[in-house]
């Protein structure tokens, strides 16, 4: 009886121990296969320890995909970067979140890349992560909107595009568009949508469309409301201020998909927009979508923004590592767009 016992528990015990050596034992050669439970594991790695040395590492975080411009001006940056070109990029959306930005930089900077390039959400809180990056080495390079940091040397150059003169085409057009329709001296309501408060793109626009109405007493901006430079939310809006502001003279729309989403409000509520109508529209981007509206003459005119600034981070990056001094601040072509001259254009749009 004893000796039976015995027996049990040696197979028992046995089986037990095998099972728990396979249990312990077969998860880790199936890890290493990337079979584990039919789901592939992937293990994060350091890009510099699987990159050939010759590959320039950039850590490149974009503030959200918001617009179509803003997603022309990824598509900029990614072409740019390629590996054919000699880089090796590592691609990060905050999803218009600063916080998510800061933990990005932080990333590249322990997965220690060559370069940071970031299109910063709002202007401040920096400070303190680019001087991270100061610490370590590592170049930064700012594109689209700015930073407002204490200390200018915490980034090494700037690419954008001149928003504050862009408000003040807008307010220029304006001007002689009443002009040219006799009504320079008739009192002219003016809504804005602006876009997300705080960025380099709302503070410029604001500003420069601004400083052109302020010398003109008979121009009144009834409401500034943001949109946060999306369709949606501009349609929201739009609806209410048609309601409040039957008097309405002048849409100013800070970007092109804000733009879409008031159109879309006027059109619901009846109210005429664009060459002949109540409301003069008045953009900014000027994407190929709202170039078709501006040749159609739904939209009077669009100021450009440029997105395409991906060969200046390039050009930037080529000279650094050429030991060659850059500038600090790089400024891209514009132009702004009529129903004259926006048909011409359409072709070679690339966004």
């Amino acid at each position: 009886m004893k000796k039976g016992s015995e027996t049990v528990k040696r197979i028992i015990f046995g089986h037990v121990g095998a099972c728990i050596i396979l249990l312990c034992v077969v998860p880790i050669l199936f890890i290493g296969h990337q079979l584990f439970w039919g789901f592939e594991i992937k293990v994060d790695q350091t890009p510099a320890e699987s990159l050939e040395e010759d590959l320039i590492v950039v850590g490149f975080s974009q503030l959200g995909s918001e617009s179509g411009w803003r997603t022309a001006h990824t598509a900029s940056i990614q072409q740019a970067l390629t590996k054919d070109a000699g880089y090796f990029l590592i691609f990060n959306n905050a999803r218009q979140m600063q916080d998510n930005q800061i933990k990005a930089i932080r990333s590249f900077i322990s997965q220690r890349v060559d370069y940071i390039v970031f299109a910063p959400v709002i202007e401040d809180g920096w400070d303190t992560v680019l001087q991270e990056a100061k610490d370590a080495g590592i170049p930064v390079i700012v594109t689209d909107r700015m930073v407002n940091v204490q200390d200018d040397s915490l980034y090494t150059a700037w690419i954008g595009t001149d928003t504050r003169e862009e408000g003040k085409r807008a307010g220029r057009w304006l001007e002689t568009y009443l002009e040219q329709k006799q009504r320079q001296t008739e009192e002219i309501n003016i809504v804005v949508l602006k876009g997300t408060i705080g960025s380099t793109a709302e503070i410029g626009r604001t500003k420069g469309f601004g400083e052109i109405a302020a010398q003109h007493g008979n121009w009144h901006i009834l409401e500034s409301v943001t949109a946060e430079f999306t369709a949606n939310k501009a349609k929201e809006v739009m609806r209410s201020m048609l309601r409040r502001y039957p008097e309405m003279d002048v849409l100013i729309s800070q970007n092109d998909d804000m733009t879409m989403g008031a159109i879309e409000a006027m059109q619901e509520a009846g109210v005429s927009y664009g060459e002949g109508g109540d409301v003069t529209v008045i953009s900014f981007d000027a994407t190929r979508d709202a170039l078709e509206l501006v040749k159609e003459g739904r939209i009077n005119v669009d100021v450009e923004c440029n997105p395409v600034q991906g060969a200046y981070v390039a050009e930037i990056i080529q000279k650094l590592e050429d030991k060659e001094l850059v500038e600090k601040r790089y400024v891209v072509e514009e132009n702004i767009f009529t129903r004259e001259n926006a048909a011409a254009d359409l072709g070679k749009r690339t966004y």
